[in-house]
């Protein structure tokens, strides 16, 4: 008679259907000694209902009715699903919703969206005031000045005092596109707007330019220089997630945030060997 009974527990839990059928523990201790080994009773689980009794005492007595270690690791599974990730927005103008790594603008107006800020990078270096530097002896300093390709940025904005959100590894540790975005040079972890500089950008025939180091007969000087970068507030909105907004009003021209600038000295910025990074953008 036990026999008999016990056979009909198995049939039944395989021959009702999937999506009506909700497990339990006698469910489980019936397929576990029937022998059906744990990828059949795991599969099972996975796709049916599940109204387990998973208190320590009665994962113990499982234990000892013969359910297997993975058995009840998948049971606890079934009964604690977990959350499922928010879904990632590359225009939300909600700084709590997750987005991909990056530098955003945040557009006002009648629908509110953030806009992306694609990183442009300027792989040569250009020289000014070679003529002073030479007649000198190097007394009179000669600029480097990293070049930018384009005459405009693509993103742009009619806003004199613009905002942005600054989107680090740490809001999104999940994103796939974390390395791209910010690994370069000696900054392969930036987690904070302080390690940037904004600064305005010189428009010239084909390009912009932003001066990154200077030589005299005292030494080179890499990095912006003081009196090209543009003071800005920062604030953390949640970790990773940081709100930007220069303290002055920017008049119209071409603007960016850089970082990453690396170098080989004064020898290396002359023959073009320096690298920067630069989320550049432009005010109308």
């Amino acid at each position: 008679m036990i026999g008999r009974t016990f056979t009909a527990a198995v049939v039944l839990a395989f021959a009702t259907p999937a999506a009506a059928e909700t497990l339990n523990n006698g469910t489980i201790v019936a397929l576990s000694q029937a022998g059906l080994g744990d990828e059949a009773i795991i599969a099972k689980i996975k796709t049916s209902g599940a109204s387990y009794d998973l208190s320590t005492g009665q994962i113990i007595d499982l234990k000892k009715q013969g359910v297997s270690g993975p058995v009840i690791a998948a049971m606890l599974s079934a009964s604690n699903p977990a959350p499922a990730a928010a879904a990632s927005s590359m225009d939300s103008p909600d700084p709590a919703m997750p987005h991909p790594p990056g530098v955003y603008l945040f557009v006002d107006g009648a629908t509110p969206s953030m806009k992306r800020i694609d990183a442009t990078v300027s792989n040569q270096a250009k020289t000014g005031g070679i003529l002073g530097y030479a007649l000198t002896s190097g007394i009179a300093s000669m600029s480097i000045k990293a070049a930018i390709p384009g005459e405009s940025a693509r993103t742009n904005t009619g806003n004199g005092q613009p905002v942005f959100f600054f989107f680090f590894d740490e809001s999104n540790p999940d994103s796939a596109r974390q390395a791209v975005t910010w690994s370069s040079g000696t900054n392969a972890s930036v987690t904070s707007p302080n390690e940037f500089t904004l600064v305005k950008l010189m428009q010239k025939k084909g390009r912009r330019e932003a001066r990154v180091g200077s030589v005299n007969i005292g030494g080179a000087k890499t990095g912006v220089m003081d009196k090209d970068q543009i003071p800005f507030d920062y604030d953390m909105v949640r970790p990773g997630v940081f709100k930007a907004t220069p303290r002055v009003r920017l008049g119209p021209g071409e603007y960016g945030f850089m970082y990453a600038i690396t170098g080989g000295g004064g020898g290396g910025f002359a023959g073009g060997a320096m690298t920067a990074r630069i989320f550049d953008f432009s005010v109308r």
